[in-house]
């Protein structure tokens, strides 16, 4: 069992386990658990210092969980420690009993299906890296052959099947065919018997065992005149039972038959052991393997039941919303039955409601390396005790490798947890109650350190409250200098007045309801707490004139200070329900305005669908009538010119008159969208402006240039010969020029033509170069690649382009020239100079 046992590497020097009930919480995960691997798996479990062995257990965790919520399950029925079994199967020649090998045949049903989980790839993909890591080993090892050799052999009871072997089958199939052949031939004499009177039954077929032979009774008187063998009598001795002659032979068979069953068993027994000791190996690591697997799953659904996250190991130690788990566990068990657990009111006083609550109210804190003593303070009841032990219980748990009940989480890595809660009188060791804290805070201060946790539970308590205070801030002291992560709880007005004046130390309360004088149980920090003794103390019934008495006999101060912490504690109150009562308010007209915001992009998208729609029927009615007044041209020529003319502006039109479109509707809806960072203008809002780049102006509706950035919010422009200074909220749109290459700069400035090894122009695809080469082809071949050139040079803006044709005969010079005369994009044409080609080259001005 020792090797199935979690192996805990470096566990904390102390840890009080039981002032913090760790075995309780412990035992309480663990009785869930349906193995009995599983069970002590998470009952060895303990806090670890080791922060690889913690994360990898909270992983494995937090894995299954969200298998489980994914609706994943095992069933882990037929888990048990096989290692006496599996021990006892290695030796050679031994034959395990039936219903051991039947046990050992379930886990290893178990350990294969837990392999076949993983090896389906959906389920391996829900189950997590972490679990199939553990899981790995199994991969290597295949059990079906060892399955098929265990299945259909044992039945329930133990006993083998016929199925077992077929010798074994044949064996049992003759003696049921001599137990029929026997009980014919017993029957027969039976009746024979009965005729003459002989046995002591009227039926003729009573047929009894004994010793393994079957026999018939016959009256002791007539035992003579049967011929036969005498297997003894009965008790009266007025019956005897005899074996007679004519079935010796056949009983003798039957014993026989039986010798050979017990010996096939046997040997089947043998081969089914050696088969188990074989895989022996594999056995024993599922079953390490599915131990841990099991506590894990259980750890999981304790997680999902109590809604629990996976706690951050940092410097700081902080629990939002953290809840004491056996507390809420409690709570619950007590309500079953109750109405829904929506209710937060707790019970306990003679004035509670009917309705009672589900979850305990939840603690948050923080301490940080510069503050790491916290002074907790505040009425008798309050919670003070509850969470001294949440903070503990739930450090114990995280450092065990546990998800903690909280909605975040973060400790230090203590290598100690120390803590002095309750009443630890003994009068076994003849201490007081002030004697054992005493002890106990005295073993704490020797061996505490920088790494230590320490949970003081009313500190200085139990003795003169003057000696007990100097004592309480003495010991604070101690701990504060050892830099030691702490918690106190006290009463005491001076460890009130400690923490306030001293760095490093943090007060905090429970709160008290003044108007119903009962506790909050809710901890605020940086304000110390009242007891409220005489609030409470008349709460729960006791005499008026004894109240009055005792706050006659309280000192002035010490009244003065009780009202100034209750008034205190009453402001804050005030101060947090307006502050969730404002934040609540906030987040509603947030939701408001968006809801509001989404419904006018919406409508105003729909608006620009209907325009668009509508531009792009008119463009396409217009195209469509120009294309029939150029058929009715009779003139072919020139029809087929004017119509690729006509594309050509078609295409240009259509395209500036889209740019024109974009731009109206972006500088119309420009003032509901400007703050919406969601929004594209909201993007081009934030697009850095520099010189060079064209902008296009709301007001003018026409893309201007910039000349120069004035300062963030203004810009001068520039439209053709015009200059103007223009807002950055006048401009609805940035186009970014990019910055120019050398290889750019260099193809820009004529005579060198910059291309990548596939002989596309070097930089964006949609550049087009300010050249052609048609070098090479042949006269129809260059007229057609200058034809698209041309066209594509139109469109793209360019004025002037060179057509390099090279000199040769002169065929593609003339060629071009004379088909340049007549294209509608060209303008003019010249040779080029000599520094630009001479004869060899062309020089074409485009139309603008």
């Amino acid at each position: 069992m020792t090797q199935l046992l979690p192996q805990i590497p470096s566990p904390l020097l102390e840890s009080s386990s039981l002032a913090l009930e760790w075995p309780r919480l412990r035992a309480l995960i663990a009785a869930k658990a349906i193995s009995p691997l599983g069970r002590a798996w998470t009952l060895a479990l303990e806090p670890s210092t080791d922060l690889t062995w913690i994360i990898a257990q909270q992983t494995r965790t937090s894995e299954l969980r969200s298998f489980l919520t994914g609706g994943g399950s095992f069933d882990f029925h037929g888990l048990f420690d096989p290692e006496a079994l599996l021990a006892k199967a290695r030796i050679d020649g031994t034959a395990l009993e039936s219903l051991e090998i039947l046990t050992l045949l379930n886990l290893t049903e178990r350990v294969a299906a837990w392999r076949s989980l993983l090896a389906a790839a959906e389920s391996a993909r829900r189950l997590g890296p972490s679990i199939r890591a553990l899981s790995e080993p199994l991969s290597y090892h295949d059990l079906a052959p060892l399955l098929r050799t265990l299945r259909g052999k044992i039945e329930p009871d133990g006993s083998l099947s016929d199925d077992a072997s077929p010798e074994l089958k044949r064996i049992r199939r003759a003696m049921e065919s001599q137990h029929r052949a026997i009980e014919a031939s017993l029957r027969r004499a039976a009746r024979a018997l009965r005729e003459e009177g002989s046995t002591q039954s009227d039926r003729d077929d009573l047929i009894t065992v004994r010793g393994e032979r079957f026999v018939i009774p016959i009256k002791a008187e007539f035992k003579r005149k049967v011929p036969g063998v005498i297997h003894g009598s009965s008790s009266s001795g007025q019956t005897v039972y005899v074996e007679p002659l004519e079935t010796i032979e056949q009983n003798n068979e039957l014993v026989r038959l039986l010798d050979e069953e017990q010996s096939e068993i046997h040997r089947i027994l043998v081969a089914l052991t050696r088969a188990l000791a074989a895989q022996a190996h594999v056995l024993s690591i599922g079953t390490i393997i599915l131990a841990e697997v099991e506590s894990h799953f259980i750890r999981a659904r304790f997680a999902q039941d109590l809604d629990c996250t996976a706690p951050t190991f940092t410097p700081g130690l902080s629990l939002k919303s953290a809840r004491h788990p056996l507390l809420e566990l409690r709570m619950r068990a007590e309500n079953l039955g109750a109405p829904g657990p929506d209710s937060r009111t707790w019970v306990g006083t003679t004035d509670t409601p009917e309705r009672k609550p589900t979850k305990p109210i939840p603690l948050t804190l923080a301490l940080t390396t510069e503050a790491r003593q916290l002074i907790i303070s505040g009425p008798n009841t309050g919670g003070k005790t509850v969470s001294l032990k949440t903070t503990g219980l739930l450090a114990l748990m995280a450092q065990a490798g546990l998800l903690v009940p909280a909605e975040e989480a973060t400790f230090p890595l203590f290598t100690a947890i120390f803590a002095d809660i309750g009443d630890a009188q003994s009068i076994e060791r003849n201490l007081s109650s002030f004697s054992a804290h005493v002890v106990n805070v005295d073993h704490i201060s020797r061996h505490a350190d920088g790494h230590s946790l320490v949970l003081l539970d009313e500190l200085g308590s139990a003795t003169d409250p003057e000696e007990g205070a100097a004592l309480a801030v003495a010991v604070a002291e101690h701990f504060l200098n050892l830099n030691a992560w702490t918690a106190i709880t006290t009463h005491l007005t001076s460890l009130k007045v400690y923490a306030a004046q001293h760095t490093g130390v943090l007060n905090a309360a429970v709160g008290f309801d003044q108007a119903t004088l009962t506790p909050t149980y809710e901890l605020r920090l940086g304000v110390p707490g009242a007891s409220a003794g005489l609030n409470i103390a008349a709460r729960l019934g006791m005499a008026p004139t004894i109240i009055a008495s005792a706050r006659a006999q309280m000192t002035t101060q010490q009244a003065d200070i009780g009202a100034f912490l209750d008034q205190l504690h009453d402001q804050i109150s005030a101060a947090t329900s307006e502050r969730v009562s404002l934040k609540r308010r906030t987040e509603e007209v947030a939701t408001e305005r968006a809801r509001l915001e989404t419904e006018g992009r919406a409508e105003q998208k729909q608006r620009t669908r209907e325009l668009e729609l509508k531009l792009k029927t008119l463009l396409e009615d217009f195209e469509t009538q120009l294309k029939e007044t150029v058929n009715e041209i009779e003139d072919k020529t020139v029809a087929r010119k004017i119509q690729r003319d006509s594309a050509l502006r078609m295409a240009r039109v259509r395209r500036e008159f889209s740019d024109q479109f974009s731009s109206t509707v972006l500088a119309h809806t420009a003032g509901a969208d400007k703050n919406d960072i969601a929004s594209p203008l909201a993007r081009r809002a934030l697009t850095p402006i520099k010189a060079g780049d064209y902008v296009t102006l709301k007001s003018l509706r026409r893309q201007a240039t910039v000349v120069r950035v004035i300062d963030e919010h203004n810009f001068e422009v520039s439209m053709g010969q015009m200059k103007m200074r223009v807002p950055r909220t006048d401009i609805a749109d940035v186009e970014v020029i990019k910055v120019v290459t050398p290889a750019e700069a260099a193809r820009r400035r004529g005579n060198i033509t910059v291309q990548t090894a596939s002989g596309a122009p070097l930089g964006d695809s949609d550049y087009t170069p300010r050249e052609i080469n048609v070098i090479g082809r042949t006269a129809a071949e260059a007229e057609d690649e200058v034809s698209r050139y041309i066209d594509k040079a139109f469109l793209s803006g360019l004025e002037r382009v060179r057509i390099v044709h090279g000199t040769g005969m002169g065929v593609l010079r003339r060629t071009l020239r004379e088909f340049l005369k007549s294209h509608p994009h060209v303008a003019t044409f010249a040779e080029a100079s000599q520094q630009e080609g001479g004869q060899g080259a062309t020089l074409v001005d485009l139309r603008q």
